[in-house]
């Protein structure tokens, strides 16, 4: 499975008791050969010419109230995360590794490659994020950093966390003992999934990761919107759908008052930024007629 969309399965699969996860696995079979019979449902899923936001976007909606939230969830984040080509693969291998769960109560991640591994605890990370307030992201990021630099600090702890030969019950609960009670349960969560499901010589290098990933994660769940005058509900909420469906996540809007901007709005979210403002597109206009002066000028010249 791809080690992101691995991990991502792990974190919401992993805790489900046997009646709900029973149904998930039969909904995520349901899909599996849905995609099989329908060869036009397969040749959207799989068109390269579709972005994978909007590939995601479209899985909800086909899947929105015909399975189970947990199903639609890893099957919409599978077709925004792999490529095209790869979607039906991957929802198989959803469905088997649902099976798995059910029947086996437990899968033991692979071992992995350094990046490959830090994909799998990103996509891990994806899924938690999904359940928390974007208010809640600065103190995940702070409490992963002050471990990584616990971790980095203290001789013993290091010497057993980045143990591979270590019993993994010991280091997880080690982990659960130093961390449980004192941090965001999302936090004590990715701290004892870098330890399973992350490289065990690459813990705090791991760690780091998270941290920035958190970080980036939260830029892209805030957009921040600059317009020339007020936006009414009914805007603001066409706003949020309109980034949820070219993002791929739910975003929350900080909106600013900016007269100078004249008209329209300006969104900036994660490294994306998007300007329909009346002053951004007279720019556009000056920047035009000005290069073309400049192009008249030189003809001029020559004659």
């Amino acid at each position: 499975m791809f080690p992101q969309l691995e991990g991502y399965a792990t974190a919401l699969l992993g805790p489900l008791d046997d009646a709900v996860l029973a149904t998930v696995a039969r909904d995520l079979a349901s899909i599996e050969q849905t995609l099989v019979s329908r060869s036009d449902l397969r040749a959207v899923v799989t068109d390269t010419a579709i972005s994978g936001p909007s590939r995601a976007g479209v899985l909800s909606d086909l899947l929105a109230g015909k399975v189970s939230d947990i199903a639609r969830r890893v099957v919409v984040f599978a077709g925004g995360v792999v490529p095209a080509q790869d979607v039906p693969h991957a929802i198989a291998e959803l469905a088997s590794f649902a099976r798995a769960l059910e029947h086996g109560g437990a899968v033991v991640p692979g071992n992995l490659g350094l990046m490959a591994a830090r994909r799998r605890v990103g996509g891990f990370t994806d899924a938690l994020l999904g359940e928390v307030e974007v208010e809640g992201f600065a103190q995940i990021e702070e409490e992963l950093f002050r471990w990584a630099r616990t971790v980095e600090a203290n001789a013993p702890l290091r010497r057993l966390l980045l143990d591979r030969d270590a019993e993994l019950e010991s280091r997880l609960g080690t982990t659960e003992q130093l961390l449980a009670g004192r941090v965001h349960r999302v936090t004590l969560r990715l701290a004892r999934y870098v330890i399973e499901g992350g490289r065990p010589r690459d813990v705090v290098g791991t760690l780091d990761f998270i941290v920035d990933y958190v970080a980036r994660a939260r830029d892209w769940r805030v957009a921040r919107v600059h317009t020339a005058r007020p936006l009414d509900a009914e805007n603001q909420v066409r706003l949020v759908n309109s980034l949820a469906t070219l993002t791929g996540k739910s975003v929350e809007l900080q909106i600013v008052e900016d007269p100078s901007l004249l008209g329209g709005v300006l969104v900036e979210v994660g490294d994306l930024r998007l300007d329909a403002t009346t002053r951004g597109r007279l720019g556009v206009l000056h920047d035009v007629v000005a290069s073309g002066h400049a192009y008249e000028s030189t003809l001029n010249s020559n004659d």
